[in-house]
């Protein structure tokens, strides 16, 4: 039933392909980006970097979730956004408002991949007016079986550089037509009031000139992207001895049981900064000393900053995904297993940090 639902669409909405190497007159930019996680948007950011660096001038928009949308709800590259939510297609008025957000005279239309390809944002590129459609050929050898909804497509293939970072290999799909940038890391713009907003929590801390301000991330959305919350306090333990300094924890909802297990456990005094605003959090960390993460969504929040940073990764590659910069710095262990990581391996680049 799907082949023929495939077959049937491609023969109803199939384009036909163009040959370019290069793109003119991008005065509208339309990125669709609904199928991607918070972290994954985040670290991608350097498409929009580039897309701006080629066509100054170029207005982007980006079609995303209501799981991912506050990755660029702070991205001073982006000029507007839609959150498409699948729950609402129904509701007629939420409708038109989707309509006319597809309907703004794209110059071109992109919907980039980098670990799965998505029917729905192919099928909502093709629903776009954009006069050039970009997308996935094939990914990893994979054929995409609906690249006929593009007039214009591109072969994806992590296999050729294993170990690329997320941020070059999300320009492949743009790099064919001169389109590239340098600047790999995460965007978050930081506003005035979030920092001072972080401040004001600092003061609150208790923190002046000779004391470190260390933030620690327990949390994360998959299992086997958490170190163990034992070493984590550890680690917390051992810096407040060797050093001056006042500690912070952050987190959501989606993070209570380990917030939770650190207030009922820890032997010295923390802070928590929760729920809060992605910029805040990015601000706070930028006036950190050092931040210690699991990998996940706030890995690349840290990685928008220039503050210390330690990544503790498991089976995820962390040349891949890994905060790029010359204070950023990860562990990981050969078993890929993330509580193979000990606890001295962690202590080790602390001091690296702290004694600088």
């Amino acid at each position: 039933m799907k082949s023929i639902i495939v077959s049937l669409l491609n023969k109803l909405l199939g384009q036909k392909k163009i040959n370019i190497d290069t793109f003119v007159f991008v005065n509208k930019v339309l990125i669709i980006r609904q199928h991607n996680q918070f972290g994954d948007l985040l670290a991608s950011s350097a498409l929009f970097v580039a897309l701006k660096e080629k066509y100054p001038k170029c207005e982007i928009n980006v079609l995303v979730s209501p799981a991912n949308y506050y990755a660029i709800q702070k991205n001073s590259y982006i000029d507007n956004y839609f959150v498409f939510d699948k729950k609402r297609i129904l509701n007629l008025l939420y409708f038109l408002r989707l309509k006319k957000f597809l309907s703004k005279r794209y110059d071109l239309c992109i919907v980039p991949s980098t670990v799965s390809l998505s029917f729905t944002s192919s099928l909502l590129g093709r629903f776009s007016d954009a006069r050039l459609t970009l997308g996935v050929e094939s990914l990893n050898g994979k054929e995409n079986k609906y690249s006929s909804l593009f007039n214009v497509s591109v072969p994806l293939d992590w296999r050729k550089n294993p170990d690329q970072h997320v941020a070059d290999f999300g320009l492949e799909i743009v790099k064919p037509f001169g389109i590239t940038t340098t600047k790999f890391a995460p965007v978050i713009s930081i506003g005035k009031e979030d920092i001072e907003y972080a401040k004001e929590f600092a003061d609150e801390m208790g923190i002046d000139n000779s004391t470190r301000l260390i933030g620690i991330h327990v949390g994360a959305g998959k299992p086997k992207n958490r170190w163990s919350l034992d070493k984590y306090l550890a680690v917390a333990d051992y810096l407040n001895t060797n050093y001056k300094t006042k500690f912070y924890f952050t987190g959501s909802i989606a993070d209570k049981n380990e917030i939770d297990y650190i207030k009922q456990n820890t032997k010295i005094k923390v802070f928590y900064f929760l729920d809060k605003e992605i910029s805040k959090l990015a601000a706070l960390i930028s006036i950190s000393d050092l931040f210690i993460t699991n990998d996940t969504g706030v890995m690349h929040v840290a990685g928008s900053t220039k503050a210390s940073q330690i990544s503790i990764f498991g089976p995820t590659n962390p040349y891949n995904w890994a905060p790029v910069g010359d204070n950023k710095y990860f562990c990981r262990n050969k078993s890929e297993l993330i509580d193979d990581v000990t606890y001295e391996e962690v202590i080790l680049l602390c001091d690296k940090i702290l004694k600088k």
